[in-house]
């Protein structure tokens, strides 16, 4: 990626130079590697008081789980301007008190990699650290940093050493380059702890979008992925949100990924968004494969410099590392992230009608089945961290789902020219990246300015316990959706068949589901099925026979057929069964399509919502 020297970084530059004591500086050094740790070293603002606690985050934002990622910090040490030793008691994982602190000059402390290691709350890989000698650094920055208590707003000068040979990838300002030696500046510690670096020999590619340079860097053991590909895979989706969003508020976005090439820690692939970048955690499998998860995950990533960059609460513009307070409305941080990330594709031609309509039955299947519904949606973001955790899945599906329904009801309610694309245009516009909105206020400000029945959608859905109707709603663009349901049919017994090469004729291959009617009749595995309901059976004429049986019969009729079975022997014999006819509860999966004879109106809406 081409050196960008920004007027913001020249300044920050000149100021901090003249003004040393009002920031951190930073120095991790990767050159040395011992015991699989690395050693930083700062330079610290001037303490007043005499004692101050150096602290690390016990939670970082996007991750919505506590890490503790002060554990990973040892052989603290602080010192005074001569280099004597000052006195330190660790208080807590991520606190840490300095005695004498008037007279603190630099601390200095050693970083264990989160990648590899046996500590108990395992840290999932994207918010996590890297330290392979030689080969790959990922400093997801809050694991190597840390701040003075009071003192998060001071700027921030990293740097670091590196082996030559390598490149370090992330959004940050460089305002200093050699051949082993990076300087990066931010703006204070919340922009540090926002940008992921990963360093390692340079496999990137640069492209533009929308006026955005964008970086996509990989790490890849077996060079499984390669940069061009990704952008091939990702820039057409890009595209299409820079689209939805008619401008795109960065100037610039990095697609920082480590590819792991054996089971990662955790079993799990994923990402980790930040404001100007996102850090992605995935396997080395086939490349195709792999550029299709990466364009999926990145079309959610990237969306997030909508949300929460330009539109958040108090509780994330001044994040609380050690105590967070959570925000009720993840429904808007993820939900509606994912909502858009789908619907820019498909009103933009990166999606077809039908694919984007299995994904919301895919969704609204989810939440319902897997989990619960009727739990408020706030009370699901408040409480993320510890009673609702189990829960915190249904942001993705639920969430997404609360996007499209508050979608449809405001392009009906402003007869198609008003949407949630609109209101997050809106929102961004009234906040911005430095103004933030009061938790409680949020529901109001968007129904002052939409509609009185946004509120009640908000307090009933999303404040309320009631299930979204999405029937109803989807309803309106004339789209056809059907819950899934449960119906009574007469049952042959729920048992599996393969085909018998040599006369055609039906294998019970299995008998692992089968049902109260299937054990009445006595099936058992590799019976050949040779009548039914007096009608011999092959494989040209099974499938009519079986779909006839529930128009023959009746709850109560006694049902006969004849298998052959072999015996212990060897010898196979025709046996005959027989049980009553009965009903069993027959599971009628969701569908959704477009309404056959939709109305003007619903037409209109639909095109109005997804351009189709």
């Amino acid at each position: 990626m081409k050196l960008k020297m920004s007027l913001l970084a020249v300044l920050l530059g000149m100021y901090s130079l003249l003004v040393a004591q009002e920031k951190y500086i930073v120095t991790i050094d990767l050159k040395t590697v011992v015991d699989d740790k690395v050693k930083v070293s700062c330079t610290l603002p001037k303490v007043e008081v005499d004692e101050i606690e150096f602290r690390v985050p016990k939670i970082v934002p996007g991750t919505y789980s506590v890490y503790d990622f002060g554990r990973f910090f040892t052989d603290f040490k602080a010192y005074d301007m001569e280099g004597n030793e000052l006195e330190t008691e660790r208080i807590t994982d991520n606190r840490i008190l300095i005695k004498n602190s008037s007279k603190l000059s630099d601390i200095s402390y050693w970083i264990e990699d989160t990648f590899d290691s046996e500590k108990d709350n395992f840290i999932f890989e994207p918010a996590g650290t890297n330290i392979e000698e030689g080969k790959n650094y990922v400093i997801n920055t809050f694991g190597f940093v840390g701040y003075l208590q009071g003192q998060k707003d001071h700027l921030y000068e990293l740097h670091v050493d590196y082996p030559k040979g390598m490149y370090g990838a992330s959004s940050l300002d460089k305002v200093s380059i050699s051949d082993s030696s990076d300087v990066f500046l931010a703006t204070n510690y919340f922009d540090l702890a926002d940008s992921p670096i990963m360093y390692a020999e340079p496999d990137t590619t640069t492209f533009e979008v929308g006026g955005a340079e964008i970086l996509i860097s990989i790490y890849s053991p077996n060079q499984a992925l390669d940069p061009l590909f990704v952008k091939e895979q990702v820039e057409p989706t890009l595209k299409a949100q820079y689209q939805y969003l008619g401008e795109l508020p960065v100037d610039r976005y990095a697609f920082i990924i480590y590819l792991f090439d054996n089971n990662p820690l955790s079993g799990k692939l994923g990402a980790l968004e930040h404001s100007y970048s996102s850090f992605y955690s995935l396997p080395e499998i086939d490349p195709y494969r792999l550029g299709q998860v990466v364009r999926d995950v990145a079309a959610h990533e990237f969306f997030h410099i909508l949300t929460p960059l330009n539109i958040h609460s108090e509780e994330i513009g001044n994040f609380d590392f050690i105590n967070p307070k959570m925000s009720k409305h993840l429904w808007m941080y993820e939900g509606v992230t994912e909502y858009a990330a789908g619907l820019a594709q498909v009103k933009y031609g990166e999606m077809a009608l039908a694919d984007y309509l299995a994904v919301i039955d895919g969704k609204i299947n989810n939440s319902r089945e897997r989990f619960n519904d009727q739990l408020p949606f706030t009370k699901l973001s408040l409480h993320c961290l510890d009673s609702t955790a189990a829960e915190y899945g249904n942001v993705y599906q639920k969430g997404a789902l609360i996007g499209m329904s508050l979608d449809l009801l405001l392009r009906e309610l402003s007869e198609g020219e008003y949407g949630v694309q609109n209101l997050m245009h809106d929102l961004a516009k009234k906040y911005g990246k430095t103004l933030s909105f009061k938790d409680s206020e949020l529901f109001d400000t968007i129904t002052k300015m939409t509609y009185p029945e946004v509120r009640e959608f908000f307090s009933t859905h999303v404040e309320g316990s009631t299930p979204i109707p999405y029937e109803e709603y989807l309803a309106k663009a004339g789209v056809l959706y059907e819950p899934a349901r449960t119906e009574k049919e007469l049952s042959l017994g729920h048992i599996s068949f393969s085909v018998n090469e040599s006369d055609n004729r039906l294998v019970i291959q299995s008998i692992d589901q089968m049902n109260f009617f299937g054990q009445e009749m006595g099936y058992l595995e590799k019976d050949i099925i040779y009548k039914f309901d007096d009608v011999e059976i092959d494989i040209e004429n099974y499938e009519e026979e079986f779909l006839a049986f529930n128009n023959r019969h009746q709850v109560g009729d006694k049902i006969r057929a004849v298998v052959l079975r072999t015996d212990e022997k060897g010898k196979q014999k025709k046996i005959k069964l027989k049980a009553e006819a009965m009903f069993v509860d027959v599971k009628i999966e969701s569908s959704i399509s477009v309404m056959e004879n939709p109305t003007n109106a619903q037409l209109a809406l639909r095109k109005a919502w997804i351009n189709k």
